[in-house]
């Protein structure tokens, strides 16, 4: 019987360490991937508050340009991003689109594009701001100036914008602005067009550089850091109050 007794001892020993270790790697494997969820995260954070600082530098530094801008008459090189150009010249009403969906103070409505023929026989496009139509699909009635015209505004270098489902042009209305909706025959100056703010043929002025401000871009990075250092303190935390059975089971 003592010898039975020290067999079924012995039995139960091996089990219970059996039933432990098995205890043990199934602790160990949810931790690991509990901290592996948490240290994703936690980079996750720290590369995209970095992002955003750099988004932030990089706003600053295009403002500053904008700032920078120079002056320039009808000029033969490409203007830089956000100069202010001065061209006399005539507007051709006949070639005027309208960039569709507009809105300013609540009026929906269109911007007018005109083409203007230069003194020197050039063409620039030329934005001369938003007209009200409301929900209207009928072509509104434009006045165009006659004659020579002095005008003045900014200069904005055409980029290639975000994918359109559907034709960018339907009759006289755009979805973007894009210099390939006009004939090859006129031929524009430049890859660009001017934001008119100064001279004949102005309707209301709503165009400004679509930029956030660097102080929001800041914003955005110290809550990214701040999110990473709450799964710190989070790691840290779940390591202090551990569980007993969670430290035997993940040391053995």
């Amino acid at each position: 019987p003592r010898l039975t007794n020290m067999a079924r001892k012995t039995t139960t020993i091996k089990d219970l360490r059996n039933m432990t270790g098995f205890l043990g790697g199934w602790w160990s494997w949810r931790l690991g991937a509990w901290l592996l969820f948490w240290s994703v995260l936690m980079l996750l954070g720290v590369f995209l508050g970095l992002w955003q600082w750099e988004r932030a530098a990089d706003k600053r530094s295009y403002l500053a340009r904008l700032d920078a801008a120079p002056t320039l008459t009808a000029p033969r090189e490409v203007p830089p991003e956000g100069a202010r150009l001065i061209l006399r010249g005539h507007y051709l009403p006949e070639h005027t689109l309208l960039l569709d969906n507009r809105t300013l103070e609540g009026r929906l409505g269109v911007a007018v594009l005109t083409p203007l023929r230069s003194d020197d026989g050039r063409v620039w496009l030329v934005q001369r701001g938003f007209l009200a139509t409301g929900p209207s699909r009928d072509s509104p009635a434009l006045e165009t100036p006659a004659g020579r015209v002095h005008i003045e505004g900014r200069w904005q270098q055409a980029i290639e914008g975000p994918p359109l489902f559907g034709p960018n042009r339907e009759g006289d209305r755009l979805q973007r602005i894009a210099l390939d909706a006009w004939p090859e025959s006129l031929r524009f100056a430049h890859d660009g067009w001017l934001h008119l703010d100064t001279g004949a043929g102005l309707f209301d002025p709503w165009w400004e550089p679509s930029v956030i401000p660097p102080s929001r871009h800041q914003g955005y990075a110290v809550q990214w850091w701040g999110l990473a250092a709450l799964v710190v303190m989070v790691i840290g935390g779940r390591k202090l109050f551990l569980p007993e059975e969670e430290r035997t089971c993940s040391k053995s």
